[in-house]
């Protein structure tokens, strides 16, 4: 009978159980609602890397008010020796190149900063330099025509026209910048410590003003081929190359088989070359295709003979 109790009390701790269930229940969801909520504000917060660096925001905006874009259109403008802008003597250039995804690989952001933050520094500086800045992303065509690449940075000295209006040689130099580790004070040392001089001017067949191509007007025509080769799908032209190498192999076959037999001297053997010429194959063993190969003729005998012994 001590059971008894024991029995009795079941019924309430069942019931005591089903009120316990709601309550896990409800802490459960709980703590998932908590869990959805941080991870969805995790994912709206907005990354450190699209927040804009106030630093470089400011310097882009003075590079703007300083530094002339040069585009196809406006670049003999812009870089005409002895401007009426120009000062006595020499006018100093220094022109950046830069680029985006295809014309630099994306690598041209540091760079690009750099030269932004340089461009108030350069403009304080006595004897000023003019600046400049191509985008070979938005200008492939000049770009190809002065074969430039990015990032680097253009020396120019561009001389005034003397009195008898002839005009002294223009010196280029071409500076490449190191995409990672560029600084602001690397691209002013160019012009305050002259480190431009480090580099030998150019003077070969790519000079933007006194070269070959340029004097006869041919850099900006051989920029727009290179820009519209530039343009045509690489499976295009590995199926042209391939069509090619295949059409050559073909005819040279052909030709030498005719040589071949022009030396032996026989006629049999000439009159099968023509015909493998004809059909436009190489040698008869390569081609058992060909209606003059020896299998098929050997198949076409072999065929006429069983004919005659049957008959």
């Amino acid at each position: 009978m001590r059971v008894t109790p024991l029995i009795l009390a079941l019924p309430a701790l069942a019931a005591a159980a089903e009120q316990q269930i709601p309550i896990l229940d409800q802490v459960k969801g709980w703590f998932s609602k908590a869990t959805v909520a941080a991870s969805s504000y995790a994912s709206s917060a907005p990354a450190a890397s699209s927040v804009p660096n106030p630093v470089n925001a400011a310097a882009s905006v003075v590079a703007d008010g300083f530094v002339e874009r040069l585009t196809l259109e406006n670049h003999r403008e812009v870089l005409k020796p002895g401007s009426a802008t120009a000062n006595p003597g020499i006018e100093e250039w220094m022109l950046f190149v830069t680029g985006g995804n295809k014309s630099c690989l994306g690598r041209c952001g540091h760079a690009e900063a750099e030269w932004n933050r340089s461009v108030a520094r350069l403009s304080a500086s006595r004897n000023a330099p003019h600046l400049a800045m191509l985008d070979c992303e938005a200008q492939p065509v000049l770009c190809n025509a002065w074969a430039l690449g990015a990032p680097s940075i253009v020396h120019m000295l561009l001389p005034q026209p003397l009195a008898d209006q002839s005009t002294p040689a223009t010196s280029v130099r071409y500076i490449t910048l190191n995409s990672t580790a560029v600084s602001s004070a690397d691209i002013v040392a160019i012009h305050a410590e002259e480190t431009y001089k480090l580099e030998k001017p150019y003077e070969g067949l790519w000079h933007p003003f006194d070269g070959p191509l340029a004097k006869t007007g041919m850099n900006i025509n051989l920029g727009w081929a290179l820009w519209g080769i530039a343009q045509i799908p690489s499976w295009m032209i590995m199926l042209s190359i391939t069509m090619g190498s295949r059409f050559i192999m073909y005819v040279s076959g052909a030709a030498l088989i005719r040589y071949g037999a022009k030396l032996t001297n026989d006629p049999q053997e000439q009159e099968n070359a023509s015909r493998r010429g004809a059909h436009g194959c190489g040698p008869s063993s390569c081609c058992p295709c060909c209606p003059c190969s020896p299998s098929r003729k050997n198949a076409k005998e072999q065929v006429a003979g069983q004919k005659a012994i049957g008959d």
